[in-house]
């Protein structure tokens, strides 16, 4: 599983960082799938090594427009490259197949393939053989959702040394039998690949918590994840703004994160007013003061989500206090 962050900015687009959009490979299925779709995700896409072709689902946390505006240059265009035939799933809030009818049909743009639209409800949204994609609700200014992706166990590790000492060829064999299934052998042994198999490994958890301010939503999504993107508009010192706007500010990314026993978090969806390195350094040290495995996100970042190790204690910064979101703002 790879994640590759296609713009890292909020509300516009700067010099240096596009307005919002995650990609997620998925090599052993060969596909992608997309976490917001903010205006110039096709340009992006065509700077990077993804593939248009390989996308599968889109995932809409919200429909602020900097989040959606990409969605139907992007749609449109896939029907032009090879291969774009495949269908496209999209997930959103409500409204989101409005907005993707409309404006497909206002451009008289004609899809050369199948798309769905599904309006977002919580809990369990997609389950294949491999991964669940559960929603959570979560709080921003209107309907907001993040999203956590869990792969399904993996088989234990294959006793190769134990295959030998049992005569069983290398080849075919090992292949089935790394997949839990039974077969015979030409001396009509047969062999259970439960037997050469060790406990299942735990599979791992990725969790996109898209726009939002602190809530203890967040925390339960991101529970034991391996890789945590939670948005970090604002320094601490801008702490009323981040209330106002309903956003995060570092230091409450890094206790969702801490909270949540995650094992790395990200921090993306900065300010347009953080342009320079210091700027952005100090939202990093901000939140490496409580969650010390924090990354700072940045447009074309790709990161290779690990196996998932024992997370650290949780605890809270004592400097972080909750009463303090207490607002009604509407803003």
């Amino acid at each position: 599983m790879k994640v590759t962050f296609l713009g890292t900015g909020s509300a516009t687009p700067s010099r240096s960082r596009n307005v919002t959009s995650i990609a997620l490979q998925l090599p052993e299925q060969g596909t992608l799938w997309l976490f917001d779709c903010g205006e110039g995700t096709q340009h992006q896409i065509l700077r990077s090594p993804l593939r248009l072709s390989q996308l599968e689902r889109i995932f809409i946390t919200h429909l602020h427009g900097d989040h959606l505006y990409g969605l139907p240059g992007l749609l449109a265009s896939r029907s032009l490259q090879n291969g774009g035939i495949s269908p496209v799933t999209i997930y959103g809030p409500a409204g989101i197949e409005e907005y993707v009818r409309v404006s497909l049909s206002a451009s008289h743009s004609r899809p050369s393939y199948p798309i769905e639209v599904r309006t977002i409800q919580e809990g369990i949204l997609y389950e294949d053989s491999r991964f669940t994609v559960q929603a959570a609700p979560m709080r921003h200014r209107l309907e907001a959702y993040g999203f956590a992706i869990q792969e399904k166990p993996l088989p234990g590790q294959f006793n190769v040394a134990m295959a030998r000492s049992l005569g069983i060829p290398e080849g075919p064999l090992y292949g089935l039998l790394k997949a839990g299934k039974d077969i015979t052998l030409t001396d009509g042994r047969v062999i259970h690949g439960r037997d050469l198999l060790g406990a299942p490994r735990p599979g791992r958890r990725f969790v996109s918590c898209g726009d939002t301010t602190y809530t203890q939503t967040a925390v339960e999504l991101a529970k034991d994840a391996d890789f945590l993107i939670h948005e970090a508009t604002y320094l601490h010192s801008e702490l009323q703004q981040a209330i106002r706007g309903q956003h995060s500010t570092a230091v409450m990314a890094a206790n969702v994160a801490k909270q949540a026993g995650a094992h790395k978090l990200a921090l993306t969806h900065f300010s347009a007013r953080y342009e320079t390195s210091a700027q952005l350094n100090a939202l990093l040290e901000e939140a490496r003061e409580i969650f010390p495995n924090t990354i700072l996100a940045y447009d074309f970042l790709t990161v290779e989500i690990e196996k998932r190790i024992a997370p650290d204690p949780v605890s809270i910064s004592p400097n972080f206090r909750t009463d303090q979101l207490n607002t009604n703002s509407d803003i």
